[in-house]
């Protein structure tokens, strides 16, 4: 990890998901009510909308080229929201030029899989019937990368680019990145915790909709651009699935981060955030 980073995770007071008794609802609103104090900055237009039922915030910037950024919310499925993601939502409409649709999907323990997905699914029903005008970028990062990618593979021929940050795609956590990067601040006990809050059974962990390596319909997937962090657990997974589809004959552009860890695209202290952001806006750019 690069000196920045391995401050910060030196520094992290995060609390033990796991331990008996946690309270997901009051951690997850400590972490908005933190997030909604830092500085954001502004964009043109920022408005909540209903999307067939499924609560959605669009951020339009000043200037606006056509297409939009469908984009959803990494946390591990259970943790954050559109209030956590607005700052990093409001960059990305500002470098990209482009609306930014952010998801705010139902999340587990309280509705466990496919409700997620699910509501991606309804989200791109209405964008069909025109709810916004695309052409239609598919957007995650983390676990929100895992929803984009099956978004995008659910509904072939819809998405004009998929843009994919980290992405949490294994529930079996077996990739030998989980060994290499074990004091990164992100810990094998956590993931499966993550995991086994969102699916309803063991059974769950083989369905492509739920773990998109497995998935025999990658072939399909538009230009895929797939970012990893050289200190992130979720690495190498994050590389096979850019490998998978690059086999598969889809445009593909993976790239790794060196010295950083998970979820450092969103927070803009980092260094490496800034350029990423602009990366991700620029693959999209070229393709919409």
């Amino acid at each position: 990890m690069y000196p920045e980073v391995r401050a910060a995770v030196a520094a992290d007071t995060s609390p033990d998901l796991t331990a008996p008794g946690f309270d997901v609802a009051a951690h997850r609103e400590d972490v908005r009510r933190a997030n909604l104090r830092l500085p954001r900055e502004d964009v043109a237009s920022v408005v909540d909308v209903d999307a067939d039922g499924v609560p959605c915030r669009l951020f339009t910037p000043a200037d606006a080229l056509p297409g939009l950024v469908v984009h959803a919310h990494g946390g591990g499925f259970v943790l954050n929201d559109v209030d956590v993601h607005d700052g990093i939502c409001r960059r990305m409409a500002n470098r990209g030029r482009r609306a930014v649709l952010s998801v705010e999907y139902r999340r587990p323990p309280e509705d466990r899989f496919p409700a997620a997905p699910d509501d991606l699914d309804t989200v791109v029903g209405w964008l069909r019937q025109g709810g916004l005008p695309g052409p239609y970028a598919a957007h995650g990062d983390s676990a929100g990368a895992n929803l984009a990618l099956v978004a995008a593979l659910r509904n072939p021929g819809f998405f004009s680019v998929v843009a994919l940050v980290y992405p949490f795609l294994d529930p079996h956590c077996a990739f030998p990145s989980w060994d290499e990067a074990r004091d990164t601040g992100f810990d094998p006990a956590e993931a499966h915790w993550y995991w086994a809050q969102y699916a309803r059974t063991d059974a769950d962990f083989d369905d492509p909709d739920l773990a998109p390596l497995l998935s025999d319909r990658l072939h399909t997937l538009p230009p895929t651009f797939v970012a990893s962090a050289e200190a992130d657990p979720l690495r190498d997974e994050g590389e096979e699935l850019a490998r998978r589809i690059a086999e598969a004959g889809v445009e593909t552009v993976g790239i790794r981060c060196l010295g950083q860890t998970h979820g450092f695209w969103r927070h803009a202290q980092f260094t490496a955030s800034e350029p990423l952001v602009r990366t991700v806006a620029g693959w999209i750019d070229m393709h919409l």
